[in-house]
């Protein structure tokens, strides 16, 4: 008999939320695999000992893309159980995962891969100052005392659009409905090879949302900044940025990799959970009209 495969079980276990459904999850689970490793979810690697064949996260959105970062070097899927405010990314509640557990936790799980970002700061004598990965963004925001920022762009070495404003998201497919949709940038399908640049309020009407092949290498250069302007990834303040800085972002060798519900679509969670295209609020047929406010024409 060959042996079951070895999960690993991820929450902050902090949470009330999450402490409160851990033995049921660990109950469905243990039908399946083996939970081998119980880990508290938190920035920084891994063990190199744990290298599950699943990893189940219990949390948010947020939860989810910090263990995806930690997982990428592992390669095993996560399975989002969401206890968050969202859950656009952590898919899955307990009765969803009972439901699917054969199918979420067998050999062949339905898995979604898309690409992650690689960030490098570098001071003006090239120095390193920051390496790290990004799920859904890396930012760069004007910070105090919120005057505006000077950035140059470079794109495969070729001078790209210079950005005067209040800064600059590069999203992820994957982050496209994130910060970057929050600013004007386009909805991109998550398995795309593709990045978004969206600039922060441009001192421009000519600088619009663009989108580039997932392969390039883009480099930023801080002509100007605030005391305060900073690189932000996946929504946590990352590095403090000086004039002279140069980031660079491209994809990273690694992928994240998310198990996706059997019961529903990708088009599905754009609707109902970021109310995705959703159409004006028309009154029934012969449904009486709201009466008219006092100095309504």
């Amino acid at each position: 008999m060959s042996a079951r495969p070895r999960a690993a079980l991820v929450g902050d276990w902090a949470r009330p939320d999450a402490q409160a459904i851990r033995a049921q999850v660990v109950a469905i689970m243990s039908r399946h695999v083996d939970v081998a490793w119980t880990v508290q979810s938190q920035p920084g690697e891994l063990a190199p000992a744990i290298r599950p064949a699943v990893a189940v996260v219990i949390g948010g959105d947020g939860t989810l893309i910090r263990e995806a970062r930690r997982f990428s070097g592992v390669g095993c899927p996560l399975i989002g159980i969401n206890v968050g405010r969202l859950g656009f990314l952590a898919e899955f509640d307990v009765e969803s995962l009972a439901e699917h557990a054969a199918v979420v936790l067998g050999p062949e799980p339905p898995v979604q891969e898309s690409i992650m970002l690689r960030t490098v700061v570098r001071d003006r004598d090239g120095e390193v100052r920051f390496d790290e990965p990004a799920v859904n963004d890396t930012a760069v925001a004007a910070g105090r005392p919120f005057r505006m920022i000077e950035l140059a762009s470079f794109i495969d070495g070729v001078p790209g659009p210079p950005l005067a404003g209040d800064g600059l998201v590069v999203a992820t497919p994957v982050g496209s409905t994130a910060y970057s949709a929050s600013a004007g940038g386009p909805i991109l399908y998550p398995t795309l090879d593709a990045l978004v640049l969206t600039p922060l309020a441009a001192h421009s009407l000519a600088f619009r949302p663009t989108v580039l092949p997932g392969g390039v290498r883009l480099r930023l250069e801080v002509i100007r900044a605030n005391e305060g302007t900073s690189l932000v990834q996946d929504g946590v303040h990352a590095a403090v940025l000086r004039q002279g800085d140069r980031i660079e972002i491209h994809r990273d060798e690694r992928r994240v990799r998310l198990v996706l519900s059997p019961d529903t679509t990708y088009w599905a969670i754009l609707r109902n959970k970021l109310r995705w295209a959703a159409p004006p609020l028309y009154r029934e047929p012969h449904e009486p009209a709201p009466p008219a406010r006092p100095g309504d024409a």
